[in-house]
């Protein structure tokens, strides 16, 4: 081989070096920047998760009306009722107190029975998905 095929082909593979030094690097920082975003998006979807209220199972609506009265409800239920969910539901124009967590229709109207004594206009509802 002759030195100045010897010199193209060291400057041919520093520079394929370098392009693959460069690539690697622009590949990871961007993998970084991909895995922040993904942490972000997983996070707000956790919350989004966290805030949705309405499942498959059996609830009961212990008040409906304005924002005061709903929220006075449902904090005056939660002192009295430390082991039932609560909470307020906006469809429009009305709140909504909504208690429970039920998993048959059953076991919902038992407890339906026992919250209709201190809330007579309670009613069993299963939310839609």
């Amino acid at each position: 081989m002759t030195n100045t095929h010897q010199s193209g082909l060291l400057k041919s593979f520093m520079l394929l070096l370098v392009f693959f030094s460069f690539f690697t690097g622009f590949s990871q920082e961007n993998n970084s920047k991909q895995e922040t975003k993904f942490e972000q998006l997983l996070n707000e979807k956790r919350k989004v998760n966290a805030s949705i209220t309405v499942t498959n199972r059996y609830k009961i609506q212990i008040f409906s009306g304005t924002s005061d009265l709903s929220k006075k409800t449902l904090i005056q239920f939660k002192k009295e009722n430390k082991n039932y969910d609560g909470t307020i539901i906006f469809s429009t124009p009305i709140y909504k107190v909504w208690v429970g967590n039920f998993k048959t229709r059953i076991e919902a109207e038992k407890n339906l029975m026992l919250l209709k004594k201190k809330y007579p206009n309670a009613i069993l509802i299963k939310p839609n998905k």
